[in-house]
């Protein structure tokens, strides 16, 4: 996940189109499969149900995919389908991917990637959104959840733009009396490991531990020493914001820390706390602190607390990805690798990958806008239609995940007994 400092830039926002030109697009495509082994550790992806893209592409319609967002390589992962149909994307892309490396952001641009403000309404991303879906200009790519989730088996609740820029597209398509229509087609991502899980995490596990000045913990069995990990760095946390340990399950605890993050920061810029989804509760505090740190005209005392506040909604945020039991509930060795990987993100910035990685890339069942109402014929949300295909593919793609052996056969038993505990 990005730090903060690579989602805050001192400049005010500027727009980034996209580049429309197809010549870069089939350059750069080509060089993808080789950055996503080198950065990534994916080796491989497969494609499935392709045919559901040519034929809408061939029948002229505006075409929106909405991917689950799990890991940086998503983005990459969807160029090799664009590679592979032979047409290039646009995709919405958060502005502070931007803002880093020149060159960086030269090939987003090149490769039909435009900037979208997360911290306000940017007008300007929306209308290019709207526009490439009335005018069938190429398939457009937005991560309807928001943010990355870096649980493959789970999705976030997704954001209401999607929704709102697919029926207004449909709308604008409608009055221009063109055959077509718009569609989303909801794209289901699955990273399966295909390597030894013991070997890829055991360098990472005795990292941490030495972190915590622990001796590394390898009498425990893998489970064991994830559960003590995870449980060690909740309570750091606990005790540098709460000043004590908390009692109760991982929701309740997860929940109070979130809250207690904040609900003081909601008070203060937003008169009080939000019901939505802690992605959401985020973004809207962040639209309210941000615009002054930008314009430049604040104290150094005021300007460092601000930073402090974003600092504590980027742990928040990080906080709400960690589903319960999400271990527990189905072991397998990718979710095992995930959270692992996680941990060590968070504690020590280790980003290095773990091959071999396979990315299996699902097309859904494409899913019509009505360009009269944001719901369907059958009266059914379309940002609910999305979210339940999105949903379906996940749970059936998690099932091709392998299941951890245990050090012994009570293993599994115990797997479920120490997530309740914790």
């Amino acid at each position: 996940m990005p730090r903060i400092g690579a989602l805050v830039s001192k400049k005010p926002y500027t727009f980034v189109a996209p580049d429309e030109g197809r010549l870069w697009p089939r350059v750069l495509g080509f060089l993808a499969p080789s950055f996503l082994r080198k950065k990534y550790g994916v080796t491989e992806v497969e494609i499935r149900d392709i045919n559901r893209l040519q034929t809408l592409i061939q029948s002229g319609n505006g075409i929106l995919l909405t991917p689950n967002h799990c890991r940086m390589s998503d983005a990459l992962v969807l160029q090799i389908l664009s590679n592979r149909l032979k047409q290039p994307f646009f995709t919405m892309a958060s502005s502070h991917v931007f803002r880093g490396s020149r060159w960086f952001a030269w090939v987003l641009r090149k490769i039909g990637a435009f900037s979208v403000n997360r911290e306000g309404v940017d007008r300007e991303a929306v209308k290019a959104a709207i526009d490439i879906l009335a005018e069938s200009k190429r398939p457009l790519v937005i991560f309807p959840e928001g943010a990355l989730s870096q649980a493959n088996d789970r999705l976030n609740a997704l954001m209401e733009g999607v929704a709102f820029i697919a029926s207004a597209a449909a709308r604008k398509r409608s009055k221009r009396s063109v055959d077509g229509q718009v569609v989303t087609v909801p794209i289901a991502v699955k990273y399966v490991f295909k390597g030894d899980l013991r070997q890829a995490v055991e360098p990472m596990l005795i990292e941490m531990e030495n972190r915590l000045s622990w001796r590394p913990q390898q009498k425990l069995s893998l489970v064991e020493r994830i559960y003590k990990l995870g449980h060690s760095l909740l309570t750091l946390k606990e005790m540098e914001y709460l000043n004590t340990p908390q009692t109760g399950d991982l929701d309740e605890r997860l929940g109070r820390l979130i809250d207690h993050l904040l609900s003081p920061m909601e008070a203060e810029w937003l008169d009080g706390k939000s019901q939505t989804s802690v992605i959401s509760r985020v973004k809207e505090l962040r639209k309210a602190v941000l615009p002054e740190m930008i314009d430049g005209e604040l104290s150094d005392i005021e300007r460092q607390r601000r930073w402090d506040q974003l600092e504590d909604m980027e742990l928040a945020q990080q906080l709400s990805l960690y589903p319960p039991r999400y271990i527990a509930s189905y072991p397998t060795v990718d979710r095992i690798l995930e959270t692992v990987e996680r941990f060590s993100e968070n504690l020590s910035g280790d980003e290095s990958p773990h091959p071999p990685i396979t990315a299996i890339v699902q097309v859904g069942q494409p899913i019509e806008v009505s360009p009269t109402r944001h719901r369907d014929p059958g009266g059914e949300d379309l940002l609910a239609k999305i979210e339940t295909s999105l949903n379906e593919m996940l749970d059936t793609l998690s099932k091709e995940s392998t299941l951890f052996e245990a050090d012994d056969s009570n293993q599994h038993e115990d797997i479920t007994q120490q997530a309740d505990a914790t």
